[in-house]
């Protein structure tokens, strides 16, 4: 008899993570790379020797969890690809892991621009009648395009394999390279100058933390 797909749900499970990252840290990266699908409730890690290399991602909208789980397979993290074998059923094993209180994400990590409803109004804050509509940014001057991006305005704590997860979403990409003695600045290859383009327009303003929205432009030639 042939065997049924799993039924959709809210949550991926995720096995193969690397057991020598922090459990916040890895938190907070499962975040970067997930967030991109979608709103997330709920990220699960264990301390416990059982669950170590796992972890569950609940997402609000069970479209977000499905396209998550058809492109982040075999996704190389922390030096190994993670394992996202279907889920039969809703897990019900999750209450197990220790009742951990709901996610909060890190300070300023939010979606890539466009993923937030009404983006550009603080939370809380509905817009009033006759409010002046918000500015959108000026675009940054360019350079031509090209298959370089040069990012600016990057927190302290940046680093290689950081922004390695935030682009290696996108096809073509290459490699990241920072700038010895400054951590706020940053080149990220690709194959193509269309490639590079697409994911310049996805991250362009991504909130590393609260008070960086990264700036995308072109690298000189």
């Amino acid at each position: 008899m042939a065997v049924q797909d799993p039924r959709p749900n809210h949550t991926i499970y995720i096995n193969n993570l690397n057991e020598k990252i922090k459990k916040d840290e890895l938190k907070k990266s499962l975040y970067a790379i997930f967030s991109q699908f979608g709103q997330i409730l709920d990220i699960l890690v264990s301390r416990s020797l059982r669950m170590r290399g796992q972890a569950f991602v609940i997402f609000k909208e069970m479209s977000s969890a499905t396209n998550a789980l058809r492109s982040m397979q075999g996704f190389p993290f922390y030096d190994k690809p993670m394992g996202m074998p279907p889920l039969a059923q809703p897990p019900r094993m999750l209450p197990h892991l220790g009742g951990q209180p709901p996610y909060i994400p890190p300070p300023g990590m939010i979606p890539a621009p466009g993923m937030a409803p009404n983006p550009g109004i603080p939370p809380g804050m509905a817009p009033q009648p006759g409010m002046a509509p918000i500015p959108t940014p000026q675009p940054l001057s360019e350079n031509p395009p090209n298959h370089i991006l040069f990012l600016t305005n990057l927190p302290e704590e940046t680093n290689e394999l950081m922004l390695s997860m935030l682009f290696n979403q996108f096809p073509g990409f290459k490699e990241v390279r920072l700038v010895p003695g400054r951590h706020d600045i940053a080149f990220v290859e690709f194959d193509t100058e269309v490639q590079a383009g697409a994911a310049r327009e996805a991250l362009q303003g991504f909130k590393i933390t609260q008070s960086n929205a990264m700036k995308i432009s072109f690298a000189k030639k």
